[in-house]
């Protein structure tokens, strides 16, 4: 079997309904994987499962799933392994961002970011993770680090200091469950055409002014993604575990 396939595989995509989760979900379906997409928008999900079905000729399953609540999160690993037997691969993709001046932000514009970016991306790591251990699954998780992770950009102090939390989050997890069989590694974007950018890009002078900082002088697209993810979810990465993989255009080099 080829390396990269994911032929027999069941793939968790929590955000899976829209933007970078939606364009991995179609790579992994094209691989072969089962897809499961994962968010709190139901409506949203059917929508993209139709969209995602009618663009890869396969097939994937739309799961409700509020990441906020632990009691959620275990009905749904509940719920997945009673209709799929098995989680092999879990990509956290949700996200939101509250773009404030440092000075202006509110404890609950911090606890907002910190919650889905951070806080209960750790709790489904967990979740997931006990069930493959309980499963004896050598699963691989994915998490979505970013270019803040490394660098301060204005009105972006939540989101920055949570992706940071993600990479760091992300060694230690694979180091402690390397001896489990588990992969934990991230994937860290660039600038993207997303519903979540959509807004800031939308300014030109932005738009223009982000573009110089990309050697190859345009934003990413979510399926640029797909080929990193997929290193990540296959056979062919049994060795790597605890890194990240920026794809971001080149931004980093310079």
């Amino acid at each position: 079997m080829n390396d990269f396939s994911l032929q027999g595989k069941v793939a968790v995509i929590i955000g899976g309904s829209k933007g970078l989760g939606k364009g991995i979900a179609q790579g992994f379906i094209k691989a072969g994987a089962t897809v499961i997409l994962a968010s709190r928008n139901i409506k949203e999900l059917e929508s993209s499962k139709i969209e995602i079905e009618e663009g890869t000729h396969g097939s994937c399953f739309a799961m409700e799933l509020d990441i906020t609540s632990l009691e959620a999160i275990s009905s749904f690993v509940n719920k997945v392994d009673k209709e799929f037997h098995q989680i092999d691969i879990l990509v956290n993709s949700a996200g939101i961002n509250i773009r404030k001046n440092a000075l202006d932000f509110e404890e609950s514009d911090w606890d907002s970011v910190m919650n889905i970016q951070l806080k209960y991306v750790f709790f489904m790591n967990q979740a997931i993770a006990r069930y493959m251990i309980s499963k004896k699954i050598k699963g691989k998780i994915i998490n979505m680090a970013s270019l803040t992770s490394v660098l301060g950009f204005k009105k972006m102090v939540a989101y920055c200091a949570a992706k940071g939390g993600i990479v760091q989050m992300t060694k230690a997890l694979a180091n402690e469950w390397a001896e489990y069989g588990i992969n934990v590694n991230a994937i860290a974007p660039g600038y993207y055409l997303t519903e979540m950018t959509k807004p800031l890009l939308e300014d030109e002078n932005v738009l223009n002014n982000m573009i110089q900082n990309i050697p190859q002088k345009r934003l990413g697209q979510p399926k640029d993604l797909v080929g990193a993810a997929l290193l990540l979810a296959s056979n062919a990465s049994e060795y790597i575990t605890g890194q990240v993989i920026y794809v971001d255009g080149g931004w980093l080099i310079e």
